[in-house]
């Protein structure tokens, strides 16, 4: 007899759906194709030769540990000297003990869904926003309110709206999700009244705020803005960030740094999803904190990253109909492109693909869907000589779309 697998799952986990993203990387290994898609670190950025002393450093003085399990909590040493450098650098009030090293970033997404959704939860989150947070709240049944994005990163006149409306049917959101710098996929970056102001109204309404900060070092432009959590006085925030942008990603260490009360809960739920995290990446990422290398090695990204976006900008102007439009971001990975309401980026992404051109569907960055019109460009992962050709690619596909799309809305049909 054939089991009738889909009768025994759990209705969490017919919800799950794969990441559009994941999936696009199988499709991006075709010979010649060149891929804006990933999100993905440049392998230049890798600090390998430092990795490699780092290495040695801990077969040197404490191999033995770095082999054995860990505390849940994380590494102490890492711990403290991740504390040190938010107090100094993000002027977050914290110590080691408010501070749990993560599977990356999306453990910590994932955790805190566990912790914080029940069923038919409702969280709050502007759009577009980052498809891995999406995944991580959709796996718990969550339901989305989505708050449009402006130039300050949120409308916020437009979330007490929603948070007005919400109450009157009293649906009380549990926490806003939030990448305030150069966020993903956007690029745009939350000016600081915004971030102070959403901090208001999250204290006024009672949900907390979940500020997810991958792309926070790597500032262009300007000067770094200091996070929502610098400015928690009652531990309303939760802080998330990774080493996958200034270290490795193939390390998957995060953290999060919360009240006690939060981390408490976070620390039951990480030890029944996977004990602790590396221990090993946790010992040599110790070493390239406390060796100083870190901020050096940040300097050096922040120049190759800002080339690449420079390259990609000058290319889309170049090469892109003027009725595009794109936005500019002053640090991190992304441009976010606006075409015409007539172009369906889903249906173009075939043509895309034949001409050997890969993007992100901007639907997938809207919990509900919808915005066909969009997509995500990823600026730092192509060589530099790559990225004017593939962007001369896409336009080429951009501009048969508008050509079809002018000439359908040109016909008129004989007897109309």
């Amino acid at each position: 007899m054939v089991v009738n697998i889909e009768r025994l799952f759990s209705k969490r986990a017919t919800r799950l759906r794969s990441s559009e993203i994941r999936e696009l990387l199988k499709i991006t290994q075709i010979p010649g194709m060149i891929s804006f898609a990933g999100g993905l670190p440049n392998p230049n950025a890798f600090p390998v030769e430092i990795i490699h002393e780092c290495i040695e450093k801990v077969f040197k003085t404490d191999i033995s540990n770095a082999l054995q399990y860990g505390t849940t909590e994380g590494l102490t040493s890492l711990r403290g000297v991740l504390a040190q450098r938010m107090r100094s650098q993000k002027n977050i009030n914290c110590e080691l003990h408010n501070i749990i090293m993560t599977t990356g970033a999306q453990q910590g997404l994932s955790l805190v869904a566990l912790c914080f959704i029940d069923p038919g939860d409702t969280y709050l989150t502007s759009v577009p926003t980052y498809l891995g947070a999406i995944q991580a709240f959709n796996a718990y049944e969550a339901n989305c309110e989505s708050i449009p994005m402006d130039e300050e990163g949120i409308d916020t006149d437009s979330l007490r709206r929603n948070l007005e409306r919400l109450r009157r049917t009293s649906i009380l959101p549990k926490f806003l999700y939030a990448v305030p710098n150069f966020q993903n996929p956007s690029g745009e970056t939350m000016p600081l009244a915004t971030r102070k102001e959403l901090l208001d109204i999250a204290s006024e309404y009672d949900f907390l705020i979940v500020e997810d900060d991958p792309y926070g070092e790597l500032v262009f432009e300007g000067e770094m803005i200091p996070p929502i959590k610098s400015f928690d006085k009652r531990g309303r925030v939760i802080y998330l960030s990774t080493f996958s942008k200034i270290l490795a990603p193939g390390f998957r260490l995060g953290w999060v740094i919360a009240s006690k009360e939060i981390l408490d809960k976070l620390i039951l739920a990480k030890q029944a999803t996977d004990l602790c995290t590396n221990v090993f990446s946790q010992y040599v990422a110790y070493e390239y904190v406390n060796g100083g290398y870190l901020d050096r090695q940040v300097t050096e990204i922040k120049r190759l990253y800002k080339r690449k976006r420079d390259i990609m900008l000058d290319s889309l102007k170049k090469y892109f109909p003027k009725s595009i439009k794109w936005t500019v971001p002053k640090g991190g990975m992304f441009i976010w492109i606006s075409l015409p309401k007539s172009i369906d980026t889903r249906l173009m992404f075939q043509k895309a693909l034949s001409k050997k051109i890969a993007y992100v569907v901007g639907e997938a960055f809207f919990p509900e869907g919808g915005n066909y019109n969009s997509m995500r460009l990823n600026f730092s992962y192509s060589e530099d000589d790559v990225i004017p050709e593939g962007i001369k690619r896409l336009a080429e596909v951009i501009k048969e779309e508008l050509a079809t799309s002018y000439q359908q809305e040109s016909y008129v049909p004989e007897g109309v």
